[in-house]
C-alpha cells in the first residue's frame, strides 16, 4: 500500500504534471482523449488549485481567473458597434 497522500502528491507535483492536469480540466479529457469523470474533474481541479496556491502562481495565471472590469465607460459598452454587441437589426426582418 502506498503512503502517498493528496498533500504529498501536491508537494511533489512538477510544473509539467500541473500543466497536464490543468489542460485536462480545461478540455474535460485526458491527453489520450478519454473523457474525465465528474470525480476526476473535481480531483484534478482541486489539485491544480492547491498547486497554484502552494507555488504562488500569479493570480492572472490561475485556473478560473477573470479579469476585473471597472465601472467606467470602457466596460459600459459605449462606443461598441451594435452589430458586434448583438444589437444589430435582424437580417430576416424587413
Amino acid at each position: 500500500m502506498s503512503d502517498m497522500t493528496f498533500e504529498r502528491m501536491i508537494q511533489q507535483m512538477t510544473p509539467a504534471i500541473y500543466q497536464s492536469l490543468k489542460q485536462a480540466v480545461e478540455l474535460r479529457k485526458w491527453p489520450d482523449g478519454r473523457l474525465l469523470t465528474r470525480e476526476q474533474t473535481e480531483l484534478c481541479l482541486e489539485a491544480v488549485m492547491r498547486y497554484e496556491h502552494e507555488n504562488n502562481v500569479p493570480e492572472e495565471q490561475r485556473v478560473g481567473y477573470l479579469q476585473q472590469r471597472t465601472c467606467g465607460g470602457a466596460s459600459s459598452g459605449a462606443g461598441v458597434d451594435p452589430a458586434l454587441a448583438g444589437l444589430a437589426k435582424d437580417a430576416g426582418r424587413g
